[in-house]
């Protein structure tokens, strides 16, 4: 099984979790780590902090474990996760 973790910025875990849910995957856990499970892949929401950016401004950060059978299942998990997490401006 090969794994990659990524951080997130900005966004709800609950969000996170919706698109691993969005992508085939069952949610397994309640509480930290979170985990989906799909049938050739995982992923897992590891913690949540909260990043002091200036003395006003604070972000969440998540940390996010992806887990699948092969390199190319892995990095197309992760693309279709990335695109779910793209936000347009406005």
């Amino acid at each position: 099984m090969l794994v990659k973790e990524l951080e997130f910025r900005g966004i709800r875990k609950e969000h996170l979790g919706m698109y691993f849910e969005e992508l085939g995957a069952e949610k397994v856990t309640d509480s930290f780590p979170y985990t989906y499970s799909a049938e050739y892949w995982s992923g897992q929401i590891l913690s949540e902090e909260i990043i002091t950016i200036t003395s006003t401004f604070k972000v969440n950060a998540v940390f996010v474990r992806f887990c699948a059978e092969s390199e190319s299942a892995l990095e197309e998990l992760i693309k279709k996760y990335r695109y779910k997490t793209s936000r347009a401006g406005g």
